[in-house]
């Protein structure tokens, strides 16, 4: 499998260097002031992407080699366990990997970049590694200060000193940071139009209306496109003053009115500016004018609707992916524990999952029993591998 993958991945680099046999990446890091220049990045740059049938005979190609083991494995963009790590990269055929506050803590720049590169060593096929690394309050590269001197602001702060220049500016130097480290996916912006400081996500959020805040999810995503990082809108279809659903379970009472004026325009202009390597996070938010019994992440009507949304502007391949699964707004929902199995059928291609261990078998017992069927496998795991290849993985 993994002599066909070289010769079939021989574009992506990162492939190239660590599955076959090629040089270990370079572990010092890019000066992000120089690098940065501007932060306007520049088409010159940006590699010549092949013809668009060449790209689907790659995946099929690749595809019709998988068992179905490495079908399901694709799907999940597990969060790096304590043990094991590498192992389970191989054991599971592990999509992606990622990385959170405890697995940055403490390390130097070269000991994350090994760390990054044993992941992928152990992967047939190239890992998604992503990170939340949105700046403010939620930085879990930025807070260890080996790895940056300072924590990266957050967007309204960084608004305030200068304005979208300075938003732009920052999404650039992350995406130096996180490039050099290993990293392919950056979980951010969030999209959700937040004014009021007493909300959960306000702190996280842009803290405009809907049209500013969709400016700013516009340029964020256009400037990692043009870098070449991978972007995550979320969470969808817009959190509002909702509570905290790591917690406990949100019931979101708004009517459609106020999303569609107002929630779902950043996720349209991140769709817009992100183009190929932006992906779509569902929350966990029952939201009542949609579906009154379902968490978004797990539920059909939500799902249509945001297919519905990304066909609106083109883009109806995007990838969208729950948030974790493990959260407790999930858990009382899940029939038989088999979170993973319901938030597939509702309509998510990849599946942020911590206790990817048990929800893996309980996939590939419902493929095996016709629950799931295995051409609906094989659409999920195709967008995944499309994402990976607009990223330059595959």
């Amino acid at each position: 499998m993994k002599r066909l993958l070289c010769s079939l991945l021989a574009a992506s680099s990162l492939f190239t260097m660590t599955a076959c046999g090629g040089p270990s990446p370079s572990t010092s890091l890019p000066d992000p002031a120089h690098s940065a220049g501007s932060g306007s990045g520049s088409a010159s740059e940006e590699p010549t992407p092949p013809l668009v049938d060449e790209k689907k005979t790659q995946i099929d190609a690749l595809l019709t080699q998988m068992t179905i083991e490495e079908k399901v494995g694709q799907l999940f963009f597990a969060r790096v366990p304590e043990t094991d790590a590498a192992a389970d990269v191989a054991n599971y055929h592990l999509g992606g990997y990622i990385l959170f506050g405890r697995d940055t803590k403490d390390k130097t720049a070269n000991d994350l970049i090994q760390t990054i590169n044993s992941y992928q060593e152990a992967a047939s096929i190239p890992l998604l590694i992503g990170v939340d690394e949105e700046g403010g309050s939620v930085v879990r590269v930025s807070s260890n200060p080996h790895l940056r001197a300072r924590k990266f602001s957050s967007p309204q702060q960084l608004y305030a000193a200068g304005g979208m220049d300075a938003i732009i500016q920052d999404t650039h130097e992350k995406d130096v940071l996180l490039k050099a480290l290993g990293f392919n996916v950056n979980l951010a912006p969030v999209a959700d139009v937040s004014t009021n400081s007493g909300d959960f996500i306000y702190d996280r959020s842009f803290g405009q209306d809907a049209v500013s805040t969709a400016e700013y999810v516009r340029a964020v995503v256009g400037q990692m496109r043009k870098d070449g990082m991978g972007s995550v809108l979320k969470h969808f279809p817009g959190y509002g003053n909702n509570v905290d659903t790591h917690t406990g379970i949100a019931i979101d009472k708004r009517p459609l009115e106020t999303f569609e004026n107002s929630d779902f325009l950043p996720f349209t202009a991140g769709l817009q500016g992100g183009a190929t390597l932006s992906a779509v996070l569902v929350s966990h938010n029952i939201v009542n004018c949609m579906d009154p019994n379902l968490p978004a992440s797990l539920s059909p009507a939500v799902h249509e609707t945001l297919r519905n949304l990304m066909a609106e502007t083109g883009f109806e391949n995007t990838v969208v992916m729950t948030d974790d699964l493990v959260m407790d707004a999930v858990k009382a929902y899940a029939e038989n524990g088999s979170a993973a199995v319901m938030a597939l059928q509702a309509g998510n291609d990849l599946l942020i999952a911590t206790d990817y261990r048990a929800q893996i078998p309980q996939v590939l017992a419902a493929a095996a029993d016709g629950t799931l069927d295995e051409p609906t496998i094989n659409l999920l795991c195709t967008q995944v591998l499309q994402w990976k290849q607009a990223l330059g993985l595959i």
